[in-house]
Formats: C-alpha cells, structure tokens, sequence
C-alpha cells in the first residue's frame, strides 16, 4: 500500500510509483500507432471511409463513464470493507488482551496471559496468511506450542483452529477458577467477534466481482477506444493521436485501478498493507503485557511508506 504524505499539485502530475500508468503503457502506445494510421489514411479503412463523428462518441462516452464509476464504487466499497474488518481486528485485539490482564477473580499468571496475547498474534498472522494464499509456517512457530503448531500445520482453515484454541483458553481459565461465567461471556462475545472478522474477509476473498460483468466492460472500453480515432480524425486531424490517448488513458486507468482494488489482500502496490497492519496490532498488544517488541516484516508486503 502507497503511503505518502500530501504532495504538490505539480509534483503529482509526475508520480509513476503507485499509478498505473507503467502497466497501461503498452496499450496506450498501440492505441497511438493505430490513431496515427487512422489519421494518415484520413479514415479510410481498406479503401472504405469509415462514416464516423463524435456526437455518438460523446453520448456513449458519458454513459460508459457511469458504468465504470458503478465499477470503481463497487471495487473501492470491497477494499474498504476490508480495511475496516482489519481496523476491528486491532479493537477486538486490544479488548481481549485488556480483558485477560483486568478481568479475574485473582490474578491470572504473566505466563498464561503471555499464551493468550500469543495466540491472538497467531490469529492474526494466519488470517494475513489465509488472505494472501502465503505459508505461515514460520511465523505460526514463534507463537503458539509444538503441538498447537503441528494440529494448525494439519488444519486447512488455520485462523479458525486458532479461534478454538483461543477458546480452550478461556474455558481452562474458568475450570480454574480465575473467571466467573459472566466474565467468560464477556471474552466469548470478543472471540465471535473475530469469528465475524474472519467470515467477512473471507467473504471478500472467496467472492469476487461477477466475471461475465467485468468481461462486458472491458470490451466496451476498449471497442470504444479503437473506434474513437474514426469518429475524431476529420475534425482533429494530427491532434487526434494525443486526444485519443488522454481519453483512452482516462477509461483504461479507471478499469485498471478497479481491477487492482477489488481484491484488497494481495500484494499490489494499492492493496492493504497487512503485514504492516499484523505488526503493528502485535506490538501493541504485547505492550499492553510489558513486552517491548520490535517485530520483523516477514511474510512479504505491499506497503512502501514514501515521505519524500
């Protein structure tokens, strides 16, 4: 994920890091190469004059230009949706972690609240793990005991498994006599609160876009970039290469950004940051229990923090 602080409005026009303009290059040059052929050969198209003006061109530009917003709207709502899940993920985090220090008939061990804050780590790393199709082999390791670590190895649905091990947790705690029934509600209403992160961003992953929908516009932006050099080249003449181009630019980016947003969890330099996000839900989970942590950024990530 792109984080820059607010740059000038001059500088921006220059930004090639984050835009999608690198990978639209390719297009937009044919699109060029054709729009000079089209000129040249003052729309002719073998020995055909190719009868067309830009009245249409407006008209269906404009509900193209609808459609593609519905599009984006569609695409930015999934990634927000997403964002927010994860933004829930660090509050539930925090509630959990305070309630296994505060709540208690006596005071639970540094020791078994250490294993809870772990798991809750665990939780979270599988989740990113799950999102991005990745191995969490390594970091699952460093936070959970052997045997938790080979039954989760064994398990498809890791975050899930945590989940129930998080329960044990709370449940053994009871059997012990640290929690009453009350309080051990209070923590199950945190724990299906996880269950409802992790159902909504599995959600978002396993349910993408309709194809058959994502197919037809995207044929209709680029049937109507091919054309539009024959509706423009009488009344443009040798401008219409460029104007072909910056429209052409306009449509294609839109789709382009729309494809890139509507699967938040990968690693796109616009897709979340989650591994920045794990570590920082870590490390202030763990403060809470008097550990000062620095976590590494394994796992791959699509955060550059730029602040030139």
């Amino acid at each position: 994920m792109i984080v820059r602080k607010k740059e000038n409005w001059f500088r921006m026009l220059f930004i090639w890091h984050g835009s999608v303009l690198p990978q639209l290059l390719p297009r937009l040059s044919l699109l060029f190469i054709l729009s000079i052929g089209v000129v040249y050969f003052h729309g002719t198209l073998f020995s055909y004059k190719v009868p067309l003006n830009p009245v249409p061109f407006t008209l269906f530009g404009f509900v193209l230009a609808l459609f593609l917003g519905f599009r984006n709207n569609v695409s930015y709502d999934r990634f927000w949706e997403g964002r927010k899940l994860w933004g829930a993920l660090l509050n539930v985090s925090r509630s959990l972690t305070r309630q296994s220090l505060t709540l208690g008939q006596r005071k639970i061990a540094a020791e078994t609240i250490q294993e809870f804050v772990y798991l809750i780590g665990a939780f979270i790393v599988s989740l990113k793990h799950q999102l991005r199709f990745t191995d969490p082999s390594d970091e699952l390791r460093a936070r959970v005991s052997i045997s938790d670590y080979e039954m989760l190895m064994e398990s498809k649905y890791k975050p899930a498994v945590v989940l129930m091990l998080m329960g044990r947790w709370v449940q053994n705690i009871k059997e012990e006599g640290y929690i009453d029934s009350i309080q051990q509600a209070r923590f199950d209403e945190n724990l299906d609160k996880l269950s409802d992160i992790l159902g909504g961003c599995e959600r978002i992953s396993s349910t993408p876009i309709p194809y058959s929908y994502k197919v037809l516009l995207h044929r209709t932006v680029y049937i109507y970039c091919l054309l539009l050099p024959f509706g423009l080249v009488d009344s443009l003449s040798w401008f219409t290469p460029f104007i072909v181009v910056f429209i052409a630019y306009t449509f294609v980016a839109f789709e382009a950004i729309a494809d890139e947003i509507e699967e938040p969890f990968g690693h796109e330099a616009n897709d979340l940051g989650l591994n920045s996000m794990n570590i920082m839900i870590e490390e202030t989970i763990r403060e809470l229990i008097g550990e000062s942590v620095n976590l590494p950024e394994n796992g791959g990530d699509a955060t550059v923090k730029i602040v030139d």
